[in-house]
């Protein structure tokens, strides 16, 4: 599909939406007040949406899944894949305005993990389970047609480009801090930053603030070049697909036979997620590959160690966001507001009955936390960089083009290069045309 074609297209979408946004607005979560002066609570958790429609949010969630996972191992059609991910971006983008999405659930789980008051409703568990179990058994499918965030990406990849591999590597460890702090703020309750920060959902909604508008286009925009660049290097439910999808127990694969090393493949993925083949299978002597092995034992407790301790470091920087101390904070010298007005968190605490020391034991618990969590974080941060530089020092011996089972989308993009047939065609034919697939 050419360009014009996909812009002509996401212009039809958009004006669609708007008429099923007009006739079934009753169903809709209310829009959220991120700029008003309303008190807000301490976590974004939407008003529930109706037990039935609920259900059939669910529903359509297992079934776009198992029809995505058929396409791309069955069917192995990249276009059919494509046309998954569109109805997927109008329901569960335009229609269901990204909420209740498979990536923010992950907070609601978190948050229903420490705070036994807070009941996680059945849908948004089975919107965050759901995607994890087919990538268990299929790979990642749920990237490639299901998710609305990777589909309104890919409408706009154009020209995408190869990244260079130690770029590539550096902020592919972004994901991974998003996720600890995702689950450090959701774990203590201060906020669900994964929808606060959400650069896509304003647009779905069609009510973003001008900042999150101007992150979102700078997403879109950079998409352009850059395939996926949210999936890649921000999305942290994708590093929970990542890890389960190495263990999936089936996985899109390049030629549904023997590889016939025509090389066709090689840059056919704009995600860089295909492991070319290391026929050296020990290009290493012996004492040379002790070595690195040692280096690595070393390094990754070393960097567990640091990233703990430079974590607790920041415990109080982390925890400023946190409503109880930074009201802690804001009423140790009130007196720098007599010039203006007085922020709302002050006027509630006139208001709520509470001491200054109640109001300081609650934040020096909160700190507490936070230097727990801290420690955690870091020594996750940590653990990861030990993990990436140990995988650079190490290689694999590996004879095919194979998709990389972690990083790969299972989009079928590589599929279409590979011109060797379902039915048996093993000699590569050298006249032989192979198409390409844009989309």
């Amino acid at each position: 599909m050419g360009n014009k074609g996909r812009v002509i297209l996401l212009l039809i979408i958009v004006f669609l939406i708007q008429i099923v946004d007009m006739a079934y607005g009753v169903q809709r979560f209310p829009k959220p007040e991120f700029e008003s002066g309303y008190l807000q609570p301490e976590t974004l958790q939407p008003t529930a949406r109706a037990p039935f429609m609920a259900m059939v949010d669910v529903i359509v969630l297992a079934l776009t899944l198992s029809l995505a996972s058929w396409l791309a191992l069955k069917k192995r059609s990249r276009i059919a894949i494509f046309w998954t991910s569109l109805f997927s971006l109008a329901y569960f983008g335009f229609y269901r305005q990204g909420c209740v999405c498979s990536v923010g659930a992950l907070q609601n789980v978190v948050l229903a993990l420490f705070e036994r008051s807070y009941v996680i409703p059945l849908a948004v568990l089975a919107f965050f389970i759901l995607p994890l179990i087919f990538t268990l058994f299929f790979g990642r499918t749920f990237c490639a047609g299901v998710c609305p965030f990777g589909a309104m990406q890919d409408l706009i990849s154009f020209r995408p480009r190869k990244m260079d591999p130690r770029l590539n590597a550096i902020l592919g460890t972004f994901p991974y801090i998003y996720l600890g702090l995702a689950i450090l703020y959701a774990a203590s309750g201060t906020d669900f930053i994964i929808c606060r920060y959400d650069p896509f959902v304003g647009i779905f909604r069609f009510n973003a603030t001008f900042g999150m508008l101007f992150f979102a286009m700078s997403l879109l925009i950079s998409g352009i070049f850059i395939a996926r660049p949210y999936c890649r290097y921000l999305c942290p439910y994708g590093v929970l697909l990542n890890w389960v999808s190495r263990l999936s127990w089936k996985h899109l694969t390049i030629t549904p036979a023997a590889c016939i090393q025509c090389r066709l493949c090689e840059s056919s993925c704009p995600y860089d997620a295909i492991d070319m083949p290391l026929t050296g299978r020990n290009p290493e002597t012996r004492p040379v590959t002790v070595r690195k092995l040692i280096l690595i034992s070393l390094l990754v407790p070393f960097f567990v160690v640091l990233g703990g301790w430079t974590g607790s470091q920041l415990h109080r920087t982390l925890a400023g966001i946190n409503s109880k101390v930074r009201l802690a904070s804001m009423l140790q010298d009130p007196g720098k507001f007599s010039d203006r007005a007085e922020p709302f968190e002050i006027a509630a605490y006139r208001t709520s009955g509470k001491t200054i020391i109640q109001v300081n034991e609650e934040a020096s618990a909160v700190l507490r936390q936070f230097y727990t969590g801290g420690w955690m974080l870091g020594c996750f941060i940590g653990m990861v960089f030990g993990i990436i530089l140990a995988s650079r020092l190490l290689t694999r011996y590996r004879t095919d083009y194979t998709p990389n089972k972690g990083a790969c989308y299972s989009c079928a993009r590589c599929v279409d290069y590979c011109p060797v047939e379902k039915n048996g065609l093993t000699a590569l034919q050298p006249d032989r045309p192979t198409r390409k697939i844009l989309i």
